[in-house]
Parts: C-alpha cells; structure tokens; sequence
C-alpha cells in the first residue's frame, strides 16, 4: 500500500506540475489571466480528474484508461528523443557528472543513483496484478501477450530525462502536445497504482461484513484516498530530492518481499537448495535496500535539500 500510496503523490507531483506547464506554454500565462492558479491548486485540478476517473470499479474495467495511458507514455517519449535528436547538444552544457571530492563520496553517489532507478521503476510490481487478471493456459499463457505489452514502453521511457535541456528551442505546439500527452499518462497511471489499494480497503470490508462494498462506500473510500495523496504532494513538494532514498526503501519489494513471501507459501525443506537460494537473494535484497538507504541519507547531507512544507 505504501507503494501505491507514494507512486500516486509522486504522480499528483508530476501530473499538476505538467498542467501548469501546458498552461505557460499554450496560454501564455497572464496573458490568459492576471492571477493563474497556484501550483497547490494546480494538482488539486489534477487529483479531482484522477478521482472521477478512479471510480472505475477494477483493473478490467480500466483496460481503455491503461491503453490510453500506455498509448501517451510512448508517443510522448518518442517526440521526447526525437526532439532531442533533432536539435542536438545544447551550446554552453557540460556533460561530464560531477564527481564527489573523496572516494567514499563517489560510492556513495552511485549506491544513491541505484536508489533513484529503483524509484523510477517502483511500480513495475503491479505488473503481476495486472497480468493475474488476464486468461491463462498451457497453450497460451498470460506472461506472451504482457511481455509483449511492456517492451515498447519500457524501451521508450528511458530517454524521456532528455527533455529539459531543450524547452526553449523547440516549437510551442510540439511541448504542449508533450505535456498534454505526459498529463494524459499521469492520470491513467493513477488509477493502476491506486488500484491495489482501493482493492486492499474494499476486500478487507467484504470479508468484514460478508457483503460487496456499495458503490458510495467505494467512491468514498477512492475520494480519500485520492485527497489525501493530493494533501501529502503539498505538504511534501521536496520528495523529489528523496528519489533515491524512496528508492531504497522501495528495494525489498523487488529484491526481498517475493523470496520471502515464497518461503512462506511452499515451506521448502530446511536447508534445501530453494531454501538457501531464496534466504540469501531475499537477505541480500534487504542489504542492499539498507546500503542504498545509507548512501542517500549520506548524500542528502552532503549536497543539502531546501525543505518547504506546504509550499509547492
């Protein structure tokens, strides 16, 4: 849940500040209003459409919503990487990384790019819910067709950091239809990184009170949920200087949790081979995911953050 909780604040982040973006760019920014809306209420505009949306009852009923999503993701990072191919290196840009002063420092800071990877990635988990709502046999097994369904846009997102470094070259129309697009994306992942959470709350209420949730409860429940990641976005508008510390306590669930997990569920024989595979990836995970926490903690007070509470 921590998981689905801190990718949707995450999304609220990205998704209003995109907006704001797309309004700057198509409108001009007071040349449309004297008094534009703030970044607060930009992403309150962006949770209220993510929770209309979530109202959708589950993951198939949001099989549209996610092919839109997936639709944007690689349109948008195929203008991304085109646009950056077209117009080339930036005049006056290093690109040479700045290296630490010592040699702890330097370990620490690629411990601490680990960490922002494994952020940037911290939802591909759902990817096995997902898949376990679709059909599945010996001849035609679900894993073929989701393998298929991830590729292109796995590949595609990689190049999408390269669109800063080119804002003012690039024609208006192309970044707001890139914004749009992002925006597009942003609120169709919402609803499949919040689904396992409404599905936790709703679950654990049908077997509470042995009956299907009612559909105010379930809108109720989605609101919450919703609003409060938008009340975390604004409290917390740093978390982005957090990425790799995120990241870190994001490792065991990929790392650790399912080694775990399957010791748990097949009890395999003490000391067997499965049982000592699966002890030392999960406890390696879990060493891991503190090293890399450590490492961030480390460059977090080296390099400094600006802390502001509820002001995005």
């Amino acid at each position: 849940m921590y998981l689905s909780g801190g990718t949707c604040v995450a999304l609220i982040i990205m998704g209003g500040s995109t907006m704001k973006q797309f309004y700057l760019t198509v409108c001009g920014g007071a040349a449309c209003s004297p008094n534009p809306p703030t970044t607060a209420e930009w992403y309150l505009i962006f949770t209220c459409a993510a929770v209309v949306l979530s109202q959708l009852p589950n993951l198939n009923s949001i099989a549209g919503v996610s092919l839109i999503g997936a639709i944007t993701a690689v349109t948008y990072c195929t203008m991304i990487w085109i646009v950056s191919v077209a117009e080339g290196r930036v005049s006056g840009v290093s690109y040479n990384p700045v290296s630490s002063s010592s040699e702890i420092g330097r370990i620490f800071d690629v411990l601490n790019a680990l960490g922002i990877i494994a952020f940037a990635f911290r939802g591909h988990n759902l990817i096995l819910e997902i898949q376990a709502t679709m059909p599945s046999d010996e001849k035609h097994p679900s894993h073929v067709p989701m393998w298929k369904g991830v590729k292109i846009p796995s590949d595609g997102g990689v190049l999408a950091a390269l669109f800063q470094y080119h804002g003012q070259d690039t024609s208006q129309v192309i970044l707001g239809l890139t914004s749009l697009f992002v925006i597009i994306n942003a609120i169709s992942a919402f609803q499949i990184y919040g689904m396992p959470t409404f599905d936790d709350i709703e679950s654990k209420y049908t077997m509470r009170k042995k009956k299907p949730c009612p559909k105010w409860l379930r809108a109720l429940i989605r609101a919450l949920f919703g609003f409060g990641c938008y009340l975390m976005a604004v409290a917390l508008p740093f978390v982005s200087k957090l990425t790799g510390l995120l990241g870190g306590f994001a490792l065991p669930i990929t790392l650790a949790y399912p080694c775990f997990l399957w010791l748990k569920t097949k009890k395999p024989k003490m000391y067997s081979p499965s049982w000592l595979i699966n002890w030392g990836l999960g406890t390696s995970g879990m060493g891991l995911s503190v090293i890399v926490i450590v490492a961030s903690i480390y460059v977090l007070i080296d390099t400094g953050i600006h802390v502001s509470f509820f002001n995005p």
